[in-house]
């Protein structure tokens, strides 16, 4: 062969190696190994723009999925939130016997509400006052210690003939046994209440001068004479701010659920702590008023109270205002008060005494 033909047939064969290849990447081959430099970054792209548009829906989905998932947890924990609210503790604490403070309240949220109702007794009775008859600290004395176990009402209806026959602690320390006995037998448990004011009245006459002490710590070593009636004594007859536990009092604190304690002295404190000192006087005689005419014991007149919005024991008593209407005493109810000599700005009608009483 000629150096012109080889020359050829070398020119076809290189031809022929060169065209196969430079046809794979034209005809669109997958094998990207084989893809001229050129051509494999264009076709790449394509795929690549495509991931782009074929994930937006999944971002979307996924913000989808976001926005979803805290509606979903949000529903959910709508009832959570919602249960104290439907619950309504405080609608709950007024159901018959619900026993229970305000669910929650805190101390501070307790000390306003006690306040709040003694604000508003001030209202419902401007009028409120001691229920016992006196003239002077010693007949307020005498009454208090007579007052035990019995009304009021029966006190101020014995005590005139008692202070016409023995007016001062001197005739009453030397009075028989057996006549005063029989003076103030409508009271009840005549024979140591006797014991009692003849005991009282020889300490006034011996270590007072006959003179009623106007310091709690020298009423107390009088016979008889405890806490409460030092106070009452105190308070009334001296203007010494003063807490009065007496049955009606302890009843309500504990229904309002501003203390748990049973003991006199206990309760004292725990309410001393909770209003000022100016208040405890007149404290005591609107919760008294309060507890006589509306808030009994055996049946409250839940329907008639005008603090029934602040009292978590609401329910324990007939809620129906007309029947609880008729369960109100004394002015409330269009009755007689206690006293057969109330002060002039009582809105009621005096007591009878005791020989025209019904």
């Amino acid at each position: 062969m000629t150096r012109a033909g080889r020359t050829a047939r070398t020119g076809a064969d290189h031809a022929g190696r060169t065209s196969p290849a430079g046809k794979a990447p034209a005809a669109g081959s997958a094998t990207p190994g084989s893809a001229a430099p050129g051509q494999a970054p264009a076709k790449k792209k394509a795929p690549a723009k495509k991931a782009p548009a074929k994930r937006a829906p999944a971002k979307k989905a996924a913000a989808g999925r976001t926005t979803t998932a805290p509606e979903g947890a949000a529903a959910k924990k709508a009832p959570a939130r919602q249960k104290p609210s439907a619950g309504k503790a405080p609608a709950a604490a007024r159901t018959p016997a619900a026993g229970r403070p305000p669910t929650g309240e805190s101390h501070l949220a307790m000390v306003r509400r006690a306040r709040r109702i003694n604000r508003e007794l001030a209202d419902v009775y401007p009028y409120a006052h001691p229920e016992l008859d006196f003239r002077n600290p010693f007949e307020l004395l005498v009454a208090t210690v007579l007052s035990a176990q019995t009304t009021d009402l029966r006190v101020n209806q014995t005590t005139p003939a008692l202070f016409a026959k023995y007016p001062t602690p001197e005739d009453m320390a030397a009075a028989p046994p057996e006549e005063l006995e029989e003076l103030i037998r409508p009271t009840g448990f005549f024979r140591a209440k006797a014991k009692s004011l003849l005991g009282l009245s020889a300490g006034l006459r011996d270590n007072f001068g006959g003179r009623v002490p106007d310091r709690l710590e020298d009423l107390v070593t009088l016979p008889g004479v405890g806490r409460k009636t030092a106070n009452v004594v105190l308070g009334n007859a001296y203007g010494v701010p003063g807490i009065t536990v007496d049955t009606h009092f302890g009843r309500l604190v504990r229904r309002w659920r501003l203390t748990e304690r049973e003991e006199p002295e206990k309760v004292e404190a725990e309410i001393c702590a909770i209003f000022p000192e100016s208040e405890w006087t007149m404290l005591s005689h609107r919760t008294i008023f309060h507890g006589r005419r509306i808030c009994h014991s055996r049946k409250p007149a839940c329907g008639a109270c005008p603090i029934d919005h602040l009292c978590p024991s609401y329910g324990e008593g007939e809620t129906d205002p007309e029947k609880a209407r008729k369960l109100l005493k004394y002015e409330k109810g269009g009755y007689p008060g206690q006293r057969l000599a109330p002060p002039p700005d009582y809105p009621g009608r005096p007591a009878a005494p005791l020989n025209t009483a019904e």
